[in-house]
């Protein structure tokens, strides 16, 4: 007989890593609550400060005014003051926050999976229990 074998964790493996470090990279720039929400919805195009509020529910001025300096020391946002009275505040993703739409894209689908796979998981067990 053949004797099973099983995966090993080599916790020095430099692949697994440099992917570790690499996604902590990504979740410190783009991760929390509110980052990937103000890029999707800058995505559509330049938004002004209380459209952004708008668009995104639940979001405070406060932690926005935080989540957009962020972006914007982060490379992914850049604000354009224009020149007019009263002066307008614009916010624009930047052609590096571009980069991310096929992260999106794929962070979208498997959410719109994932919450299908929850609903059909609680409408099966409500069946269950009706039984």
């Amino acid at each position: 007989m053949k004797k099973k074998e099983t995966a090993v964790l080599h916790y020095n493996d430099k692949a697994c890593v440099s992917k570790l470090a690499a996604i902590g990279d990504a979740l410190y720039a783009i991760g929390g609550k509110w980052k990937l929400r103000i890029i999707v919805v800058l995505n559509e195009g330049k938004g002004r400060f209380n459209e952004l509020q708008r668009m995104i529910t639940g979001i405070s001025s406060k932690v926005l005014a935080s989540e957009l300096k962020e972006l914007e020391l982060n490379g992914f946002v850049k604000r354009n003051v224009l020149p007019q009275t009263p002066v307008v505040i614009e916010y624009e993703l930047t052609d590096y926050a571009l980069t991310l739409r096929s992260v999106l894209e794929a962070l979208s689908e498997w959410g719109a999976m994932h919450r299908e796979k929850i609903r059909q998981e609680m409408k099966d067990n409500a069946l269950a229990v009706g039984k």
